[in-house]
Formats: structure tokens, C-alpha cells, sequence
């Protein structure tokens, strides 16, 4: 049995994550930042599903809040064995020129400080030469990050491409520590995410001119991440896994 550390781990492609994860019997700490009924809701089809499940609310972007969710994860189920690193924003479209320095500081502190804070925590825990097992690190980056996302989120596409780089040089930080380091892009993705930044059909009108004609659901999505964190890619490190129907 694996645990594994999911954050923002109850809702969208997490969710989806999580679940695929407790098919298997692994233990799920799932991280939320605020609906509480919506990480019981997920703890419950968890352990449904044959898992185990604890959910541990915080803010990816308080340095304070990740250590303890790591603490916590810890001490609930004793080890990790993977990472997670899923939490992340959006906000509605806009050129950069009309972008306020509020949007763009809590962008970036939630998808790269917040990102690069947890992916810290998981070399702390998971590296052999500091007392670890080894283990398995997954970035949730985004296609966002090659096609930038003009007039609609440059930002947000500049944030998922310091997880590029990060899957690249952690992965050679800790190759020879046991430890593991890929990113999935997904492309456009049916979760609550693009209504969350005003454009709840976003996925559904984009996604008629990809080479697919449709958009991918997150349990597509969850099949390469628990790939990943499954033994059987264990010579996968530094990838860069596109998930995004052919975009």
C-alpha cells in the first residue's frame, strides 16, 4: 500500500486522482483550502472506493500551513510515498495589460511559491540521504504552459511553466535519492476550475477545434498521474507527460 499526498485533493482532476489511488488500496492525505463538506464528501467515496482517507485544510501559498500538512500527513499514515502537487488557481480572461498587481501576486503565490513550497517539503521527506524512502513526485502543470494563454491568462500560463522547469531540475536533484520528479500537462479539462475563473463552458466550446473534438475528463487525466506514482515508471523521471488531446 502507497499513501500519498494529494493537494487540493477533493475537488477536479485531485479528486479524480484520489479515487483512482484508493482502487488500489493506497492511503490519500487530500488537502483542501476551504469547503470543508466537499473533502468529507471525497474522504467518503475514498474510502468507498477500498482507500484510506484523511483531509487536512490549509493554504499552499503559507509556508506555515504546508509544513503542517506534511506533519499531519505523516503522522496519520506514518510515511509518504508520493506527491501530489495539484493545487492551483485561475482567474477570469484578460490581457496582461489590464491585469492588477493583486491578481498577479496571488497567482503566482499560489501556483509557484505555493508549488515550489511543496515540492521542497516532498525532497525533505522523501529523500533517502534525509531519512526517507524515496518516492514519487507529480507536478499538475498545463498545455497553458507552451501555448501562453494570450488575452486570457498569460499569467497562469507563466506560472505552470516554472513547473516545467522545476520537474526538470528536481528531478536531477533527486535522482540519485530515490526520488522520482515528472509533470502531467492536462489540455482542456472538465472541472470546476474554468468556473471558477467566469467561463464555465470554457472546456466544452474550446475543445470542438482540438484534433480530438472534445474535452478530456479528469479521470484521464488521474491515469497518467497514478502511472507515475505507480512502480511501474520507475525509470520515468523529468517527463513532461501532455495530457491534452493532441492541442
Amino acid at each position: 500500500m502507497k499513501t500519498i499526498l494529494i493537494t487540493g485533493g477533493t475537488r477536479g482532476i485531485g479528486r479524480a486522482t484520489a479515487l483512482l489511488c484508493a482502487r488500489k488500496g493506497w492511503a490519500l492525505a487530500l488537502s483542501y483550502i476551504r469547503d470543508q463538506s466537499v473533502a468529507d464528501q471525497t474522504a467518503g467515496e475514498v474510502r468507498a472506493a477500498g482507500g484510506h482517507a484523511a483531509t487536512f485544510k490549509g493554504d499552499v501559498a503559507v509556508e506555515s500551513d504546508v509544513l503542517s500538512l506534511f506533519d499531519r500527513a505523516e503522522a496519520k499514515f506514518g510515511r509518504l510515498d508520493g506527491v501530489v502537487i495539484n493545487a492551483g488557481i485561475v482567474a477570469s480572461p484578460s490581457p496582461l495589460a489590464d491585469m492588477t498587481g493583486a491578481r498577479l501576486r496571488r497567482m503566482f503565490e499560489v501556483n509557484v511559491y505555493g508549488a515550489y513550497l511543496c515540492a521542497r517539503e516532498s525532497a525533505r521527506r522523501l529523500s533517502k540521504d534525509r531519512g526517507g524512502n524515496g518516492g514519487s513526485v507529480v507536478l499538475l502543470s498545463s498545455a497553458a504552459s507552451r501555448l501562453g494563454s494570450p488575452f486570457e491568462y498569460v499569467d497562469y500560463a507563466g506560472s505552470k511553466a516554472a513547473l516545467d522547469t522545476l520537474a526538470i531540475g528536481l528531478a536531477k536533484e533527486l535522482g540519485q535519492q530515490g526520488v522520482r520528479v515528472n509533470a502531467v500537462r492536462p489540455g482542456l479539462i472538465e472541472t470546476d476550475i474554468h468556473a471558477s475563473g467566469g467561463q464555465p463552458d470554457r472546456a466544452k466550446r474550446l475543445s470542438a477545434a482540438t484534433p480530438m473534438g472534445r474535452p478530456g475528463r479528469p479521470e484521464e487525466v488521474a491515469e497518467a498521474i497514478v502511472w507515475l506514482l505507480s512502480d511501474s515508471s520507475s525509470y520515468t523521471s523529468g517527463a513532461i507527460l501532455d495530457v491534452a488531446g493532441g492541442r
